[in-house]
């Protein structure tokens, strides 16, 4: 398990790569290299800290995204997802370095790895204080799940969507893309839809989640929705 820790995300950030950079027809992309650089450096921080830390999160995040005991519905999404988020990079890829369609400021690519940052923070955070973050949406019985309201779950009711918004934003500014840009609220749409459907769920089966939604109101962005 140990290895696979390292390796999984390793396969990742290649499939990453290798996607974005035969869409640019470019293996010298700068910005490119650059956001692999960032995000193998923060996977690599976080999962240090998942070893040393929560070895039972460890296991659920390297478990399969799809699994019989997710909901249809949820296994369905998460394959579309998949398949959707390789077709963002490609067209990033596409727009930012093999055609040029974008030119975006040094400044704001820079504020871009800034939010790419800040949203892989906010998402070892969640991991900090939930130990039941799995990919899947389900109820762990086996683990003894439980309502987390404390650190980010105070804020907001999915910490972890919160943070990959940031960085969903991020890497396109960084990466030099405006159509990248523009396709992140479709993306963050269908993660909007996913969180109501995890609620659902959650309220269904996981004692305790209907009082936590009467006492938080807010899902992704506090004061807002």
């Amino acid at each position: 398990m140990i290895a696979r820790l390292f390796v999984q995300p390793v396969g990742w950030l290649a499939a990453l790569g290798t996607t974005l950079l035969l869409a640019a027809g470019d293996w010298r992309w700068p910005q490119a290299w650059a956001f692999l650089v960032e995000l193998g450096v923060g996977s690599l921080v976080v999962s240090l800290w998942l070893l040393r830390h929560d070895l039972a999160l460890v296991a659920t995040r390297l478990s399969a995204p799809v699994q019989r005991s997710q909901p249809l519905w949820d296994r369905v999404f998460m394959v579309a997802f998949i398949v959707a988020f390789f077709g963002w990079l490609a067209l990033i890829g596409l727009d930012a370095r093999r055609y040029g369609w974008s030119q975006v400021p040094l400044p704001v690519q820079a504020l871009g790895a800034a939010l790419l940052a800040l949203g892989m923070v906010a998402i070892w955070e969640t991991f900090r204080y939930n130990s039941f973050a799995a990919p899947q949406v389900r109820v762990q019985v086996e683990r003894g799940h439980r309502v987390v309201t404390d650190g980010p779950y105070g804020r907001v009711r999915h910490p972890l969507y919160a943070g990959a918004l940031l960085w969903l934003v991020g890497a396109p500014l960084l990466l030099g893309s405006w159509w990248g840009v523009v396709a992140v609220p479709l993306i963050g749409a269908a993660l909007a839809w996913r969180a109501v459907g995890e609620e659902r769920l959650l309220h269904c089966e996981l004692p305790g989640y209907d009082d936590y939604l009467k006492q938080l109101r807010f899902r992704l962005i506090p004061g807002l929705w």
